[in-house]
């Protein structure tokens, strides 16, 4: 994986943590050794809209945008996000979207972005150290437990 360019985009909606999810995994590559580039789409973000951020991260990275049909993965956190963004995703592409959590075991619905890179963890050699180094720097310290553990919660959910 270290010689090949990843193509990740999170999708969801003004104030369900996109930007933060991407802001932990751009942070968790960047520790294991990466070369991370990072851009946004805000749109109508700040009444609900739609929210985009692609992350790509390898040896060498030049541009921070995914091609379209480029995402290696696609991270969907609104349910109704995943049709929207589905073309984004390569045919071999991983799609990672909210119905993979049971919203039922989460501590706290609004770290739902975090189980989902919980999730997305599992198929990227980031040690999980990184991710918990990226999660401490990124969230309040008063939020790192319930996150740790939603996080764990991802990492260890049944996804076939």
């Amino acid at each position: 994986m270290k010689n090949q360019v990843i193509n990740v985009i999170i999708a969801g909606l003004g104030g369900q943590g996109v930007l933060k999810a991407s802001d932990i995994l751009s942070d968790a590559v960047f520790r294991a050794g990466y070369d991370v580039k990072k851009s946004e789409i805000h749109g109508m973000s700040q009444r609900g809209g739609s929210v985009c951020s692609d992350v790509r991260f390898g040896k060498k990275v030049l541009s921070p945008m995914v091609p379209v049909g480029e995402a290696d993965f696609l991270v969907v956190i609104a349910e109704d996000q995943v049709e929207v963004n589905r073309h984004q995703l390569r045919q071999s592409g991983v799609l990672i979207e909210p119905k993979l959590i049971d919203l039922k075991t989460l501590k706290n619905q609004k770290s739902l972005n975090v189980a989902l890179l919980g999730i997305l963890s599992r198929y990227l050699d980031i040690g999980e150290e990184h991710w918990k180094e990226a999660i401490r720097s990124n969230l309040p310290e008063k939020l790192h437990g319930v996150n740790f553990d939603t996080f764990t919660l991802g990492r260890s959910a049944k996804t076939d």
